[in-house]
Order: C-alpha cells, then structure tokens, then sequence
C-alpha cells in the first residue's frame, strides 16, 4: 500500500517556496525476524533537513550535521535524494541542504535513511509537491541503494510512519500494519559503531530449509500478532534464525543484554537494523523502564556504555509530521 495525500494539502506548483523542512523518525529495520521486510518507526529522536532553493540546479551540502558525514551531495543519502526529487519531478532549480543529525551514526536506528527521507519529503514541499508518496519512497531507496544496499524496511517506516511490510522491492510494493497502542520499546544503543557493509557481510550466503520455514513462521506470526493486538505472540515470534546469529559475534555484550533484558520482564527483542542498537519490547510503562535499568546495566559491568531509553512506535511518518514539529 502506498499512501497518497489529499490534494488539499498540496501547495500549488504556482507558489513557489524559498526553504522547506522536514523530519523523519529513527526506525528499527529488520525488525526481530523480518530481515529486510519489516520495519517499525519509532518516537522521540529523529533527523531534520532543510533546503534552501537556489537557481543554478546544483545540490549541495551546506550542513552534513556531523563531522564523520561527506559534505559531497553524491555521497550523502540526503544529497541523493534530493537530486533524485529533482530530477523525477522535472524541476530545473537546485538546493543547499542542512541536516541536523539527531540519530546516531552507524547505530542501527536508520539514520542514513532517515537523512534520505527527510530530504526527500523537505525539497518535494519546496517545489510544490509534484510527487505522490510512492515516487518519493523509491527516490529514497535509491539514496539508502547507493549508501547501504538496496532495502526499504527503514525509509518505507520512516516515509509513512507506524509498522511496514516492505513485499517486493521490484515492483516496490509496502504495506502498512496495525501498531498495537500498548506496546512499549526500548532501544539500547551501547557505545559502539557498527557499520551497515560489515554487518551485511557476515550474513549466511546459503540458509537451511528448516531455518528458512521457522523463520517465515515467525514474520507471519509477527503480523498476525500486530493484526490481533497479541503482545504475547509478538515476543514469541521475535525469533530471528538468520541474521541475529550471524551478527551478534560482532556486538560484544549483546548475548548479556538479551538476557538482562528478558530477566527484567521483556516479551522479546533483538538487533536493531544492522546493530549495535537492540530493541526490547514490553507491554506496560514500568516493565519498559526496568529494562531500559537492566540492559544499562549489564553493558556497564562490561565496561560499555550505553544510552537506553523507553519509546513507542511513531504513528506518524515523515509525511504527515508538520515541519516544526518532533517524531511523536
């Protein structure tokens, strides 16, 4: 399902804006089993681009919003996109563009793609809107294929808000689930980097075919669970048999925190994205708060640090967030 907006809330090609802005949540991508297919938007942090129009059709990067991020427009997800907006929608201007970083780099909450997101969403408001949301998805693919592979389970959640299944990549096809108003998450994001490349590398080139059917299990029992408000099933199913194996060798203190976190009451969780951020669920404020304690502290006694916080899923995408606003 790929969401259109009501032509009210588009402005007329004829007015013209000189800067826009726009916001775009951080996102757990793989979510627990969903390698590639699922990701949930969730609230709180998020990344902001502004774009200022200029007339010679150049893209360039004013602000990278932080010093490790290319200043080169053809190497930054937020430059890409915005070129690729341009260039679908036939707009012969160009922009200078600024991002604030308030995702972490190489942290396994999306921020790559939420800087595509946000520059997709921010230059197509500058220009009037011309494109629907499903053009501006794949200009947001497009950027994240050049940065970190060819996937759309961060930007789909992150464009349209709340849990998506992400079908097929050709033809692009996502569909938007139920978002269960109890579920808590907590994300865990030690002091660590782990880059998206090295994460991809390590994943099994050749899977059994009995791990290949108790994980399709589980993403069908995922989205059963979120169709019928089941946070029991939803932590059963977070079972992931192929990349949280893999993977997990690479995140020292990752195996304690899974077990602190479910000591504390966690209904399941795993690696966030590509890592080092896990994400814990629970169903209730105070069982998300003894886990945000438990997971701390069992990276602390490893001597790591790390910033765990309780959040919800953002029922609101880029979209639909208004460009002076935060991810709710």
């Amino acid at each position: 399902m790929l969401r259109d907006r009501p032509p009210s809330s588009r402005l007329s090609l004829g007015s013209p804006r000189q800067t826009a802005s726009a916001i775009a949540p951080a996102c757990i991508g793989n979510f627990g089993p969903g390698l590639d297919v699922l990701g949930v938007a969730v609230s709180g942090a998020c990344d902001r681009v502004t774009v200022t129009r200029v007339e010679d059709g150049s893209v360039t990067i004013d602000e990278p919003g932080h010093p490790d991020l290319p200043r080169d427009a053809a190497a930054n997800t937020a430059g890409i996109a915005a070129r690729a907006v341009l260039l679908r929608a036939g707009i012969d201007v160009g922009v200078r563009v600024s991002i604030i970083k308030g995702l972490p780099l190489c942290g396994g909450q999306g921020g790559s793609a939420a800087s595509a997101v946000a520059a997709a969403v921010a230059v197509n408001r500058l220009i009037g809107e011309p494109l629907d949301p499903a053009a501006l998805l794949e200009c947001a693919v497009e950027a994240e294929a050049i940065v970190s592979g060819r996937h759309a389970d961060n930007v789909a959640p992150q464009l349209f808000g709340g849990v998506v299944l992400v079908r097929s990549l050709d033809p692009l096809d996502v569909v938007q689930l139920a978002s269960p108003s109890e579920l808590r998450i907590v994300l865990a994001h030690p002091d660590q980097k782990l880059r998206t490349a090295e994460a991809r590398s390590v994943l099994p080139q050749f899977i059994a075919r009995a791990t290949v059917v108790k994980q399709l299990g589980n993403v069908a029992a995922i989205v059963a669970a979120l169709e019928s408000d089941d946070l029991q099933l939803l932590g059963r199913a977070m079972d992931d048999q192929i990349a949280e194996p893999a993977r997990a060798v690479l995140l020292p203190g990752f195996t304690q925190a899974r077990e602190a976190a479910m000591t504390a009451g966690s209904l399941g969780g795993s690696i966030s994205g590509a890592g080092p951020t896990s994400f814990w669920l629970a169903g209730d404020d105070v069982t998300a708060r003894r886990i945000v304690d438990a997971v701390r502290a069992s990276y602390t006694a490893l001597g790591i640090g790390c910033n765990a916080r309780a959040t919800r899923i953002a029922q609101l995408g880029s979209l639909d967030l208004p460009e002076d606003s935060t991810a709710a």
